[in-house]
């Protein structure tokens, strides 16, 4: 059934609550997509520059065919014996460095980073966590703590310390400090000292490879060296968020931490894994596997079904065989170019950060003072979408535009999305 967007709004708002959001001043009605490109209600069609859970791009046909092969036969849950499962667990590890080789699998983000507290907790037998401020980690009532974006209404439980991002453009140490990542990593030392001062140590610290709610930042791999040091010598784990920066969008590798050259004890994943079909996977080494399965019994009921295995796999197959790690990186330069290009002609871009196709541009109403353009942000979003692109905003304000694509964009796509934000920009005052 279809109805006009109006009547589905007014529909929508009775049916759902008022707690669900949309995007735009008059909402988008989506019925159909195709590769990078969405198409709505009236056959119109948006370059999408925003989803990155549409990961190898919108029903990718090697991917619905094996969703729809494996629904047709058979999908129940890991209390059975099943390939499939087995077959992912094996071909996601073969991608990760280290002794990290055992998946434990849920359905979400939010649900991969509550288990990987569960896992720190009962490893370390601590239960002090550590996050960065600005982040977000998901939404059940655990990670929600953990994730200060989505705003706080009351303090952070005593076992939880945030600890300020390395926010180079407005943070305590600016990107000219001659030690800029080391400075930023001391700050860890206060918050395992405020965690000691309250009777506790850190289970582990939950760290962004590439810092997407404060603005999108991209610290050196000094910083990720020395955190990981400081939270271990505590006596925690690291716990690798790579729902949004894993699975090649980076550019260089196939996870985010590897730019660091670091290897943490946890990795959780999500969004891009399924390209759209809800999968996310907890990764760690035997060792710790074998020590949380000491006290504790896992099982989820929908994570690691043969259907999501085998989306899973399908996925990855076409990283492979489409060389996705490699037209990230080559597409992601070629874009954050020509976004630094744009910077060089218009004033409102304070500054460009990220890397591969995750990308970001801080705009400013003034250079020297660096007053956030949020209103400018407003309109800059809504004139893309008149023009046929799909971006969104992010940051601690509100006022940094995020490019961050399905990952088989390329290059001419940037082309279009580069023309329509010099239009906007220039029409922006």
């Amino acid at each position: 059934m279809t109805d006009n967007p109006d009547k589905l709004t007014e529909r929508r708002r009775r049916s759902l609550g008022p707690a669900y959001r949309h995007f735009y001043s008059r909402p988008l009605y989506l019925t159909r997509g195709e590769g990078v490109w969405l198409f709505d209600n009236d056959g119109r069609k948006y370059l999408d520059c925003y989803n990155n859970v549409a990961s190898v791009g919108h029903c990718h046909p090697h991917v619905v065919a094996a969703l729809h092969r494996q629904a047709s036969t058979l999908n129940t849950h890991t209390r059975y014996l099943h390939h499939a499962v087995v077959e992912y667990a094996e071909m996601l590890a073969a991608t990760l460095p280290g002794d990290l080789s055992v998946c434990m699998f849920v359905c979400t983000g939010s649900e991969a980073n509550d288990l990987a507290y569960q896992i720190a907790r009962a490893v370390t037998g601590n239960d002090g966590a550590i996050t960065t401020e600005g982040a977000y980690h998901g939404n059940s009532t655990l990670v929600a703590e953990l994730s200060p974006d989505s705003g706080r209404s009351h303090p952070a439980p005593d076992f939880i310390v945030d600890v300020e991002a390395p926010y180079t453009y407005r943070g305590s140490f600016a990107a000219d400090h001659p030690d800029v990542d080391t400075a930023y990593a001391d700050l860890v030392d206060g918050a395992i000292a405020t965690l000691r001062e309250r009777g506790k140590a850190p289970a582990m610290m939950i760290i962004d490879n590439i810092f997407d709610a404060h603005g999108i930042l991209t610290p050196g791999p000094a910083y990720h060296r020395s955190v990981y040091a400081k939270v271990r010598a505590a006596g925690g784990l690291i716990v690798a968020d790579e729902v949004q920066s894993g699975l090649c969008r980076l550019g260089d590798h196939y996870w985010a931490f590897e730019d660091a050259g670091v290897i943490p004890d946890i990795v959780t994943m999500g969004k891009p894994l399924g390209d759209g079909h809800p999968l996310a996977v907890v990764a760690t080494t035997p060792d710790i596997a074998a020590a949380f399965a000491k006290t504790q019994h896992y099982f989820n009921t929908f994570g690691g079904n043969p259907v999501s295995a085998t989306v899973g796999k399908a996925v990855l197959e076409v990283v492979a065989d489409e060389d996705i790690l490699a037209n990230v990186g080559e597409t992601g330069r070629y874009l954050k170019a020509g976004l630094v290009e744009l910077a060089s002609r218009h004033e409102l871009i304070g500054e460009v950060r990220g890397k591969g196709l995750f990308l970001g541009a801080e705009l400013v109403t003034d250079r020297i003072d660096r007053t956030p353009a949020e209103d400018a942000v407003h309109r800059i979003l809504e004139r893309m979408r008149e023009a046929g692109v799909l971006i969104a905003s992010t940051g601690i304000h509100g006022n940094v535009l995020k490019f961050r694509p399905p990952m088989v964009f390329r290059q001419q796509h940037a082309d279009l999305v580069l023309a329509a934000l010099d239009e906007a920009l220039a029409e922006t005052v």
